[in-house]
């Protein structure tokens, strides 16, 4: 079994040893390195090169911020996962923006969090759903303005399965929700995906992010299933 890579950022010590012991529990993760700061665990992550980096964002050299802006111009494939105490959004919109792959809290259930490692691992986006919640309130109050931000492209069905993409259900909780099958759900997504012209999730997010749906509160979990 290939394992993921994981690299620990956190200054401190007993959160460290509590994720290493989390994780290394788990039988397709590793912990293969640790740092207590920003500047080593920049320079160490350029030599170790990990699948993933959980990352704090209050630390002493260089903030969360500022490492997984680094990390991500020097190793474009390594993942950031930004695990933090802070229910701020202003955060979770500049660490998309410098290039991490999630947002989730500390306080989050340690079943939460291996979900979280495994979905960034293999190149989706999580954020905390909580989180999340909270910064698409707005959005779902906001129809027309939706439907502006979308060039009115979508159907009625394609909006309101991008919607709750945005607000950061799985398709299996959208087929619930809507009433429909796993696969037609998928069906939808994937063409409301290629009439904004975007390939995958994490385009979605990115493209939230350019067209300043955060400003408008429009945006939230797009979390792997």
């Amino acid at each position: 079994m290939t394992k993921v890579k994981i690299f620990l950022v956190d200054d401190h010590m007993v959160v460290r040893a509590g994720l290493k012991a989390l994780i290394t529990a788990q039988a397709d993760m590793d912990v293969i390195g640790e740092a207590g700061d920003g500047e080593t665990a920049w320079h160490a992550v350029q030599d170790c090169r990990p699948n993933v980096v959980i990352m704090d964002i209050s630390m002493p050299t260089l903030n969360g911020i500022q490492t997984t802006e680094r990390i991500k111009q020097d190793c474009p494939e390594v993942k950031v996962l930004v695990l933090s105490v802070h229910d701020d959004t202003s955060y979770l919109r500049q660490l998309l923006a410098v290039g991490a792959s999630g947002y989730i809290l500390k306080h989050t259930a340690a079943d939460a969090l291996i979900q979280a490692i495994r979905t960034v691992a293999v190149g989706g986006l999580y954020l905390e759903p909580s989180l999340a919640e909270h910064v698409v309130s707005r959005y779902v109050r906001r129809p027309t303005a939706v439907t502006e931000l979308l060039g009115a492209k979508l159907s009625e069905r394609e909006h309101e399965v991008v919607r709750r993409v945005v607000q950061g259900y799985s398709n299996k909780d959208i087929a619930m929700q809507l009433i429909l099958s796993v696969k037609t759900v998928e069906t939808y997504r994937s063409r409301a995906l290629e009439k904004l012209g975007l390939t995958s999730r994490s385009a979605l997010v990115r493209y939230a992010l350019e067209q300043g749906w955060f400003a408008h509160g429009m945006i939230g979990d797009i979390n792997g299933n």
